[in-house]
């Protein structure tokens, strides 16, 4: 069967708003003729008369009146839609993915969403709790807009990557344990560790940190959900490193935050893919860049 034309139902609308076909041609800059075809196709698909003539007007009949109602919420739909993709179009209006991690989401990110929901109240910013890279994965499959994600990372051809922040890695202690002097790759290997495993860039960099120390010690437990982490260090479960955003809260009353020596970074970046950009992906990257540091 045919699709239902929206002109043929924009049409009938015209004609049975102002009781003429003559009338409805002149408002919708058509033909008579074209007028008429329009309806006698409609009738032709329904199997019925659709509009009758009294008292030299047109009127819907019983049929006609059932298509009228269903064909002004097409219309009204169709036009809406259009509105909608029109103002996404003009970086007005429309949906931003966005993947992070759970601190990026927490302690980073609400600043940034505040600012563009001032500047453009109708971009909605769908964030997405992912790993670097489950990010980047995402970008690249065209799922994903922008991610935030742990740097270095090995070139990916037809994505950008942006330095964004530096965040520096300190130590989580249980409270209850006597506190070094300092936090040094010899003293942390010699307690239980709570670290992220090793699909997580900051996995990678911690190891390197103990590596030029010469050591390789191994993790009591394996977690990527970091306040998961931080709880277990306040119940006494063991030590973590874990980065620490300047917009964080600090930590629970059970948990010593201590430098690291030599300093451990974090440092993460912006991702999004290279070529023509929507509007609205890049309104968020503007604000997500002026939020750099």
């Amino acid at each position: 069967m045919r699709e239902i034309n929206l002109d043929r139902l924009r049409t009938l609308v015209v004609i049975a708003e102002l009781r003429s076909f003559a009338k409805a041609a002149r408002a919708l800059n058509l033909a008579p003729p074209t007028v008429s075809l329009h309806v006698k196709d409609l009738e032709a698909r329904v199997g019925a008369p659709l509009l009758s003539r009294k008292r030299g007007q047109i009127y819907p009949t019983a049929i006609g009146e059932t298509l009228l109602e269903r064909a002004r919420r097409l219309l009204a739909d169709a036009d809406q839609a259009m509105d909608d993709v029109i103002r996404q179009a003009q970086g007005l209006a429309g949906r931003v993915r966005l993947g992070a991690s759970t601190g990026a989401i927490a302690y980073l990110l609400p600043q940034a969403l505040d600012i563009l929901a001032t500047r453009h109240p109708d971009i909605d910013v769908q964030v997405m709790v992912l790993t670097s890279q489950e990010s980047l994965s995402r970008l690249m499959a065209g799922t994903l807009d922008v991610g935030l994600v742990a740097l270095p990372q090995a070139p990916l051809s037809g994505l950008k990557l942006l330095p964004w922040r530096r965040d520096p890695s300190m130590a989580f202690l249980p409270s209850a344990w006597e506190q070094p002097g300092r936090v040094t790759p010899a003293w942390l290997a010699n307690r239980p560790l709570i670290l992220n495993d090793a699909n997580t860039q900051l996995s990678r960099v911690t190891t390197e940190w103990f590596a030029a120390a010469g050591l390789q010690p191994q993790a009591r437990i394996l977690l990527n959900y970091n306040d998961a982490i931080k709880s277990l260090v306040a119940a006494g479960y063991g030590a973590a490193l874990l980065p620490h955003e300047a917009d964080a809260p600090t930590p629970d009353a059970r948990v010593t935050m201590l430098p690291l020596h030599p300093p451990l970074w974090r440092q993460l970046g912006i991702a999004h893919r290279i070529g023509q950009i929507e509007p609205t992906t890049q309104h968020v990257l503007n604000v997500l860049i002026e939020q750099a540091i």
